[in-house]
């Protein structure tokens, strides 16, 4: 599973064509008389649970015959642009996938039609993560579909040769391990991280912000502010930079994109990423090394603050476009593909459910038990702001940290300037 997030604006010309279409209800529009449902999904689900899109069209075919279910598979690099140009016409798809990250935008321009969370099973218990980025003045526009969370993943082998018995349970013993690591293995090999964190790794970076009490933006009234300068950010941040200078080996100017690939070159001891991505790091076909396979533990990662180091919580969600002609068919189709059978499906391939009530349900002891703990404390998410897509596409966190790693600038410094920038686009629409 990939939880890759990519933001484009929206193209205003398809703003004005919504103006009739935008106040539809979510239960009208396309009967069972035939025809075709169209589903946009990002690839993700084709590659990871295509048995669940098989069995969910199974189902719906079953409950509505003669209404064709056509699912159209989406890169994240591009499904938004194309998105945004199907819109402005009159030919949409009928259901598409988000990234949590990515509704605010569509939703403070009308694209997407409210639908009702009653009719979704256990939408009482969605992780607010995900239904806090589908809620609007008082009323839902998506469904929560799925969730991830970082975790701390290391290399069982090299623990047992810098002889530390088990995972770290706390920051001290994380320290502490990382300390042991640099020193056995660090002599080795020059260019050996005990701990791999490249300098535009935001999610990261932020993950220490959130922990020591920071926000990357507040809002005041009805408009956001960016908090980089904050003294809780700026604590945040000077942790992450001691990290850094401490334990990681590498260009300071890199991002995470390709992590499974450098961890899978043998020098990292410990990195912060999904659970996939140790997977990945032993596949061949993404740049891994198969002799690492099994050799790779997880543990919920320990923050500063005494608590778990609060992950971002990347995910998706389901939309129905304000322009579909079958949204009631369309909201039976997610009801399906996300309800309580559904969300067991995805556990089973290692994936985190939408809700806190079935994210008990993942094996504590498995490889993904960690990333159900680290979820369930809330984590953090990106700011529900209208222009965070702008402030995303002007890379204005990766650039501030890549500045800080490189001791271009001082944190207060380069925190400073981020928050002019941000503030500069936050609330556009």
């Amino acid at each position: 599973m990939a939880i890759r997030m990519s933001y484009r604006p929206l193209i205003l010309t398809f703003l004005l064509s919504l103006a009739a279409t935008s106040c539809s209800s979510s239960t009208g529009g396309g009967t069972d008389a035939g025809g075709k449902l169209t589903v946009w999904l990002a690839v993700d689900a084709q590659e990871s649970w295509p048995q669940l899109v098989q069995s969910t069209n199974e189902r719906f075919t079953k409950a509505h015959p003669g209404v064709e279910v056509e699912v159209q598979y989406q890169q994240w690099t591009t499904k938004n642009q194309k998105l945004d140009a199907v819109l402005a016409g009159k030919n949409v798809p009928d259901v598409v996938e988000m990234g949590n990250s990515e509704t605010t935008n569509y939703i403070v321009n009308n694209a997407f039609a409210p639908v009702d969370p009653a009719r979704f099973d256990q939408s009482d218990a969605w992780l607010p993560a995900l239904a806090d980025a589908c809620r609007a003045d008082g009323k839902t526009y998506c469904v929560p579909y799925y969730v991830g969370a970082r975790i701390g993943i290391y290399r069982t082998d090299q623990f047992a040769r810098a002889g530390v018995a088990e995972a770290p349970k706390n920051y001290t013993e994380l320290l502490s391990a990382l300390d042991k690591l640099k020193a056995t293995l660090g002599p080795e090999d020059p260019n050996y991280s005990a701990l791999y964190f490249p300098g535009r790794y935001w999610y990261a970076a932020m993950a220490f912000v959130k922990d020591a009490g920071g926000e990357i933006a507040v809002k005041e009234g009805d408009k956001w502010k960016s908090t980089l300068s904050s003294p809780k950010s700026v604590a945040g941040l000077t942790e992450w930079k001691r990290l850094i200078d401490a334990y990681y080996v590498g260009d300071r100017a890199k991002d995470n994109s390709d992590q499974p690939a450098v961890v899978g070159q043998g020098r990292v001891g410990v990195f912060y990423g999904n659970t996939w991505e140790s997977a990945m790091a032993s596949d061949e076909r993404s740049g891994g090394d198969p002799k690492l396979k099994d050799k790779f533990g997880t543990f919920p990662f320990p923050g500063p603050s005494g608590n778990l180091l609060p992950p971002f919580l990347g995910g998706s969600t389901l939309a129905v476009p304000a322009k579909s002609t079958r949204k009631d068919l369309a909201a039976d189709w997610i009801k399906m593909f996300t309800d309580r059978e559904s969300q067991k499906t995805l556990i089973e391939v290692n994936t985190l459910p939408n809700n806190t009530v079935q994210l008990a349900e993942v094996a504590g002891g498995g490889i993904n038990g960690p990333a159900a703990q680290a979820a369930a404390t809330g984590g953090w998410m990106t700011p529900f702001a209208p222009g965070w897509t702008s402030v995303e596409k002007s890379n204005i966190l990766p650039e501030m940290l890549e500045r800080i790693a490189n001791g271009k600038q001082s944190v207060e410094e380069a925190a400073r300037e981020a928050d002019q920038r941000i503030n500069d686009v936050i609330n556009e629409r």
